[in-house]
């Protein structure tokens, strides 16, 4: 492979959910575009640091101070989604469902990889929780990490910090079996899940 053309598919594997062989694909593509294209394209990309940052109350991804769903009167701010990552959010937001507001922890507690909750947006949740509840008196957080043993994990702590404070409720996502899943394929946390959930 051409050095230069190496070069260009080590950076694109270097990102997040691309391996080599898409890495490939993705310069190849480039290879089609036009000077006019790849300009615009590598402008994008060097200016996404200035232009593009974290939402200064829930940690979206925001060209202002805030992001467009806490700008959004219309959302039940007293209702507040916790997730882990903003592809999270963008998935609840894709299905319609949620008229309420977020918080973006940006990860899941790791002790073993060195992340806790210093590392995450867990005191800007704090505050933020204290403040709408002194404001309006009650707070919904809906605890939405990832079903693994971090996400796990993180719900836990997170309903640890806020047991007992009035105002405060915790809720979190139902886990089972999704629709057109064979009890054979289930493993044993989705089997609990399920049990503990049975309607």
């Amino acid at each position: 492979m051409d050095p230069a053309f190496r070069s260009i598919t080590e950076l694109l594997a270097s990102l997040p959910g691309i391996g080599p062989r898409h890495a490939t694909r993705i310069a190849l593509a480039l290879l089609e575009r036009t000077p006019e294209e790849l300009s615009e394209l590598g402008d994008a990309i060097a200016r996404v640091r200035e232009r593009i940052r974290q939402c200064g109350q829930c940690f979206n991804v925001s060209d202002e101070g805030l992001c467009a769903v806490c700008r959004d009167r219309r959302r039940d701010a007293q209702s507040i989604m916790v997730i882990e990552k903003i592809t999270d959010l963008e998935s609840v937001e894709r299905a319609h469902i949620w008229r309420g507001t977020y918080h973006v922890l940006g990860g899941a507690l790791s002790p073993a990889d060195g992340v806790g909750p210093e590392r995450l947006h867990i005191a800007d949740l704090a505050a933020r929780v204290d403040r709408i509840v002194q404001e309006t008196g009650a707070l919904e957080l809906v605890l939405a990490t990832n079903p693994t043993a971090a996400g796990e994990m993180t719900a836990h702590y997170i309903r640890d910090m806020f047991t007992g404070i009035p105002g405060v409720r915790t809720t979190r996502l139902a886990r089972g079996l999704s629709t057109g899943t064979h009890l054979e394929y289930a493993d044993e946390i989705t089997l609990k899940h399920a049990l503990d959930a049975r309607r």
